[in-house]
């Protein structure tokens, strides 16, 4: 028996942060017309939320799942269920099989949800010591909006052949070395991100500046769905989240988890690191490995400390056991550096008008047939590379694709097209998250491939050329032979109904499930004997044992023979007709029968487990295997992009500063406007050796210019991936970085105006660039006084050209800032977007753009005839035309004073 506690009753629309006090709280505190008396049940519940006081719990009891107090209102509102009080709570219940439906349900709209599940089944427990106390239950899984995890009891298998996005959880910690950075808002970052979908670790350490724009460019890169961060941040950091956050749709939010933080520090972190991969780990190389751990920056052991902390709450540590398998996010040897700004700005991963793919240079390049073929030229498009013999052999790659006329690319290109997220389910299987028809999914697809991959090798060898290429063709069955043994050992029947005591052919290996099933026959053919003496008893020579509503064994009788049963038997069932019993001895043994069927189911589970861990050996291979499979997706991707007609193989070179482009096109605007409206191709010659390396560019409001410079820097980017361009010619030299400042737009989360926002990118590009750059500045010095402006735009413009030498497009409307081609005519040159102008007396002119870039500069950028494209009012237009001739004639007249006095002077 429970003893009777009093506890202070619920408010059920109370939240469960007191529940922690309840058992402090004295009696005379208690309201005693409300004084309660808790059941078993609720006590056990209470205890739970003191744990779990941000989930919203779902409890088993029995053949369904109940919700008690705030939570089962929650669940009552969102799934749309009824609700109702039962003793001292509200309460709600769903059926069992479909808890996955709605705890995804509930996921998805923002919560979290905790599974709390029955340790006991009613059988087992019945012969036990303990068969009157309470079902023991503890928390079996945690889910949020990041889909760690899947309900390993009931698994969709369409969840692995459908399309899932990344899902990176993300931890971010702070470390303000001293007071001097501190107050001006520097400090240094440590970053960890997890993939749990498919295992990936990735981790980064850096400073950052007030600006947080270092640390803005990783969240943007990786576009997490949940960060967790310390109780406290800085005021720049927290500002930079909150902006992040507030540009995301409802159904598209990032969850923020914060957590306490004695867990970011680093005294708690390497005592908890240390204790996790010395003596957690399961395997003898835990000091090796931690010494690996120990030799990351302090920010980054902290960060892990916390994901540590809070993947356990998952059971999902398992990723972090291998730290060789980490990798670093940013590596300005290895990859071109795109910050967040430019990555917005040139639209890489989203458009900037409703932050989807479409419209942005991944949804131009994105031609692939598998989830983790798309998950890679992700990466691919937001880490252009930066050795050309790395680029030139995916080019090399790409180009075989297109021009060979094996058919063997595209039998290998069909393979692909039929392949389920087996990346994302081969992680599933490394948790032991997976059902048995996910798992024989995921080894069957492996199995098929290595056939099917292993029948093509003399064609490989023979037709496939590129070294890219046939490396990760030819490894791929190598990588996969382990896998036909497991798929050898499965029941294909019991695997795909779930069954897992029927799942494995042959028992040899498994001496604890053939030990048990042995043990059910015996007590089965013991009850078959039985029913000789049954026969007997009854004196009916033909009675057979029955089963009626999932009650075995049963002996019907008719009414009218009644007198005939043993008074010993006991009636289970009755209709008019008949009688149904059980004998002293079926009793006995059909108790025992079904103690034995449950510890099967149990003896059955853990087997599965210790299989699933043994597959789990192989992990790393496999994992290689598919990412081989990944790339080769991808190259087939950009050779598809490269059949769209007009694109070219560009020329990649290290240490040539130049960017030579002969009738390129805007990828996006490209593929936008297709083959009926034809998009206008310019050319660009940015070369230190032989050319100009500054291209000052003028010219009307919607002439074409920021289409322009966007041109040049995503063909850069196409080139450095790997990719053919959309030009009849183009000569990359390798860029070290892309840095562009363009729009006009304030931050009110960041709490700066939009001229400070524009000097603040402006100020992050001067400390960054190099010669090896391609800087891009449209339009600075706009966002104040016309003098401040120009001086700004002047100054700015003069140090890339004579300190920082990297190649420059600088988009204005300032015309003194041209007067830089007379200073340095070698090293800069004047363009304009060239148009025709209609001049008509008393309205503003009528312009015609041609959208071709040109030497010289233009005089008047017309920005009354935007006015006019905009419908604003024709009273205005003729009001604004003729002020502006005015205001026109007035500076003319000051100029031709100025000019004539310094004739006067000399």
């Amino acid at each position: 028996m429970i003893p009777n506690c009093t506890f202070p009753p619920f408010i059920y629309r109370r939240s469960y942060a007191s529940c922690e006090n309840t058992q402090n709280t004295s009696d005379t505190n208690l309201n005693k017309r409300t004084k309660s008396i808790y059941t078993p049940l609720e006590l056990q519940f209470i205890e739970m939320k003191k744990q779990y006081k941000d989930a919203v719990l779902c409890v088993e009891c029995g053949y369904k799942y109940r919700f008690f107090g705030e939570d089962a209102e929650i669940a009552a509102k969102e799934l749309n269920i009824y609700c109702h009080q039962d003793h001292n709570f509200m309460t709600a219940s769903i059926p069992s099989h479909r808890l996955f439906v709605h705890v995804r349900r509930l996921v998805a709209k923002g919560y979290k949800v905790g599974v709390i599940k029955q340790m006991e089944t009613a059988a087992l427990k019945a012969a036990g010591e303990n068969k009157s106390s309470l079902f023991s239950r503890k928390l079996t899984h945690l889910l949020n909006v990041n889909p760690l995890l899947k309900l390993d009891d009931s698994v969709d298998v369409e969840e692995v052949t459908t399309d899932v996005p990344d899902n990176y959880l993300l931890c971010i910690c702070e470390n303000g070395e001293n007071l001097k950075d501190r107050k001006k808002g520097d400090t240094v970052i440590g970053i960890m991100a997890i993939q749990p979908t498919t295992g990936e670790v990735i981790f980064d350490s850096f400073r950052d500046c007030a600006s947080r724009l270092e640390l803005e460019s990783r969240v943007l890169r990786l576009q997490p769905v949940e960060i967790i961060l310390p109780s406290s941040l800085s005021d720049q950091s927290e500002k930079l989240i909150n902006s992040i956050t507030s540009m995301r749709l409802r159904d598209d939010r990032i969850r923020i988890e914060r957590m306490e933080t004695l867990h970011f520090e680093y005294s708690h972190a390497f005592q908890l690191i240390t204790d996790f991969y010395a003596k957690e780990v399961p395997d003898t190389t835990g000091p090796q490995k931690l010494s690996v751990i120990l030799s990351l920056d302090k920010p980054v052991i902290c960060s892990l400390a916390a994901v540590i902390a809070y993947l356990k709450e998952f059971n999902l540590e398992r990723m972090l056991y291998n730290p060789s398998n980490f990798k670093r996010l940013s590596s300005e040897t290895e990859y071109m550096t795109i910050n967040g700004t430019t990555m917005k700005n040139l639209e890489i991963l989203q458009n900037q008008t409703d932050m989807k793919t479409k419209g942005s240079l991944l949804w131009v390049l994105d031609h692939t047939k598998t989830s983790f073929g798309r998950r890679r030229l992700k990466k691919w498009v937001t880490q252009p590379l930066m050795k050309s013999s790395e680029i030139n052999a995916r080019l090399d790659a790409v180009s075989e694709i297109l021009l060979s006329e094996s058919s063997v690319f595209g039998q290998i290109r069909n393979l692909l097209c039929k392949l389920p997220d087996i990346e994302r389910g081969l992680c599933s299987v490394f948790h032991k998250k997976c059902s048995t028809q996910e798992f024989f999914l995921i080894v069957s697809t492996l199995s098929r491939l290595d056939l099917e991959i292993q029948a093509l090798v003399p064609v490989i060898h023979s037709h496939v050329k590129t070294p890219l290429l046939q490396n990760a063709l030819l490894e791929i069955p190598e990588l996969l032979s382990p896998v036909k043994h497991y798929l050898k050992i499965l029941n294909e029947e019991a695997a795909k109904t779930g069954d897992k005591t029927q799942l494995f052919k042959d028992l040899t290996d498994f001496p604890v499930i053939r030990k048990r099933k042995e043990e059910i026959l015996d007590v089965l053919s013991k009850i078959q004997l039985h029913l000789l003496d049954i026969r007997k008893q009854i004196k009916n020579p033909s009675a057979e044992y029955v089963t009626v509503s999932g009650q075995e064994f049963m002996i019907e009788v008719k009414n009218s023979h009644k007198s005939s049963v043993p008074s010993d038997w006991v009636m289970v069932s009755s209709t008019k007709a008949v009688s149904r019993f059980h004998s002293p001895f079926i009793i006995e043994n059909y108790r025992h029968l079904n103690q034995l069927r449950e510890q099967l189911v149990l003896d059955c589970s853990a087997e599965w487990l210790n299989f699933l861990d043994h597959f789990s050996e192989h992990y790393h291979p496999v994992s290689k295997a598919i990412g081989h499979l990944a790339t080769v997706d991808c190259l087939f991707s950009l050779a598809q992009v490269a059949k769209q007609g007009d694109y070219c193989r560009p020329t990649v070179q290290d240490n040539r500063q130049e960017i030579i482009i002969k009738n390129g096109r805007h990828p996006v605007i490209d593929v936008l406007l297709g083959e009926q409206d034809q998009y206008v191709p310019n050319t660009t010659n940015l070369s230190v050796s032989s050319g100009e390396r500054v291209m000052i560019i003028t010219g009307p409001n919607m002439g074409g210019k920021s289409s322009y410079i966007k041109q040049v820097a995503l063909i850069t980017v196409m080139a450095q991936i790997g990719s053919y361009v959309p030009a009849e010619e183009s000569t990359i030299g390798v860029v070290d970085g892309i840095f562009t400042r363009m729009g006009a737009a304030d931050n009110i989360y960041k709490g700066r105006s939009t001229f400070m926002e524009e000097l603040t990118d402006t100020a992050e590009i001067i400390r960054k660039a190099t010669s090896r750059s391609l800087v891009i500045l449209d339009e600075l010095g706009r966002g104040t006084s016309t003098h401040d402006g120009i001086a700004i735009a002047y100054a700015t413009l003069e140090h890339f050209i004579r300190d920082v030498e990297s190649l420059t497009l600088f988009v204005t409307h300032y015309p003194s800032v041209c007067e830089l081609e007379k200073v340095y005519p070698e090293k800069v040159g004047n363009y304009h977007m060239a148009f025709l102008v209609n001049e008509e007396e008393s309205n503003p002119e009528f312009i015609t753009f041609l959208y071709q870039i040109t030497k010289g500069v233009s005089a008047r950028s017309y920005g009354l005839n935007v006015a006019k494209l905009a419908d604003i009012p024709e009273e205005i237009l003729k009001k604004a035309a003729h002020k502006s001739k005015e205001l026109e004639r007035i500076v003319n007249m000051k100029r031709s004073e100025q000019f004539l006095g310094i004739l006067i002077f000399f």
